[in-house]
């Protein structure tokens, strides 16, 4: 069981953080929510959670379960709540103002004609020795 639960949060962990890494807002927002689900798992895995006990100490129980995991974990998701609503709230901001929702502000287009651009300019600031159609040789 315990192989199981590493493995559920190691391909939320994973899925997360490949999700955050892409550049356009809503698979950052779905990364975020897998890596704050994948944080709630990891918070109950450390905690030992038991089933059946109660979680206040009683003289007639013979055993209890920590409250500390729960209350992290509950605590993790009003603020994973939170920073969902905050970061939803941002990309639809930046779609009404940018026109797109790409991370930086640009859309892929823009971005990959500017890196051609920037190739051209560094080929010819290197001196590959080619001549630009237009330009006058002596």
């Amino acid at each position: 069981m315990e192989a199981l639960l590493a493995g559920i949060i190691a391909s939320l962990t994973g899925c997360g953080v490949y999700l955050v890494l892409r550049a356009y807002t809503f698979p950052v927002v779905l990364g975020l929510t897998l890596l704050s689900y994948a944080v709630n798992l990891f918070l109950f895995a450390t905690g030992r959670l038991t089933v059946g006990q109660p979680a206040v100490i009683s003289a007639e129980a013979a055993g209890y379960a920590d409250p500390l995991p729960q209350a992290l974990v509950l605590t993790a998701i009003v603020i994973a709540f939170g920073m969902t609503a905050f970061v939803i709230m941002l990309a639809v901001k930046a779609q009404a103002e940018l026109g797109n929702d790409h991370v930086d502000g640009r859309p892929e287009a823009a971005a990959s004609s500017r890196r051609d651009a920037m190739g051209d300019a560094m080929g010819d600031a290197m001196g590959d020795g080619q001549a630009d159609p237009g330009e006058e040789h002596p």
